[in-house]
């Protein structure tokens, strides 16, 4: 019997600690976003086709280090999006629990994640051609083989990408809170991703939410402990 899946959430922005595999906890994302295309700049690629997104690819100022890393690196640590599910076992070479963050940024936790848990697997989700590029480059330096990038929208990464019970943690890390009501919408955690997420969750995983926005924190503290799937692990109560 699948016992209820587990949450916390709690404004930190450290990188979350080594956690007991039996449970399952939440965290935010850096996706800090707004209203526009929803392609790579470079390639002309839809990151989404869901028509309310959490984002548009505005991919900014790349530096001579990043772009060599996208062109070089990407083909090595990138995943393309598909619309099957990911053989990890392959994708990684062994067997290993899965840490999922959605958002990554310039992908420093992530990095710093992987150096210092290298018995365990992970993936990072990020739009945006900078941060990549600056990941792939701190790949690359730290010499980890354990980091794998997909550059698409996390929901349908979720949703279609990862089988059920195949992810140990997922990450979620300092999200654009979008802070006026009418965009509310495009906040990332909503139902459906949520919903996706306890899909891939292994039992007793972990939803891992960080935030420092505290009407942002109170709004998914509400959203999480009204799913029956979640227990609140975080010592903040609404």
């Amino acid at each position: 019997m699948q016992l209820p899946q587990q949450a916390m959430l709690r404004p930190v922005k450290n990188n979350p600690p080594e956690t007991n595999s039996q449970r399952k906890e939440t965290r935010l994302t850096n996706d800090s976003l707004a209203l526009g295309s929803d392609q790579d700049a470079g390639n002309g690629q839809r990151m989404t086709s869901r028509s309310v997104r959490s984002f548009v690819v505005r991919n900014g100022r790349i530096t001579p280090a990043q772009q060599r890393a996208l062109d070089e690196l990407l083909p090595v640590y990138g995943l393309d999006f598909q619309q099957t599910l990911l053989d990890l076992p392959n994708v990684f070479g062994r067997e290993a629990p899965l840490w999922v963050e959605t958002g990554f940024g310039n992908g420093d936790a992530l990095l710093s994640m992987a150096q210092r848990f290298p018995e365990k697997d992970f993936l990072g989700i990020e739009v945006h051609a900078p941060g990549v590029g600056h990941l792939l480059h701190g790949i690359k330096e730290r010499q980890l083989d354990n980091i794998r990038v997909i550059r698409h929208d996390a929901c349908e990464v979720f949703e279609q990408m990862l089988a059920t019970e195949s992810v140990q943690r997922a990450l979620v890390f300092f999200p654009d809170p979008w802070p006026k009501k009418r965009h509310h919408k495009r906040r990332i955690l909503q139902p459906d991703f949520v919903s996706a997420i306890e899909t891939a969750l292994v039992p007793k995983g972990v939803l891992h939410c960080a935030t420092d926005w505290q009407a942002y924190a109170e709004w998914i503290l509400e959203l999480l402990q009204s799913r029956e799937q979640l227990k609140n692990l975080s010592t903040i109560q609404q």
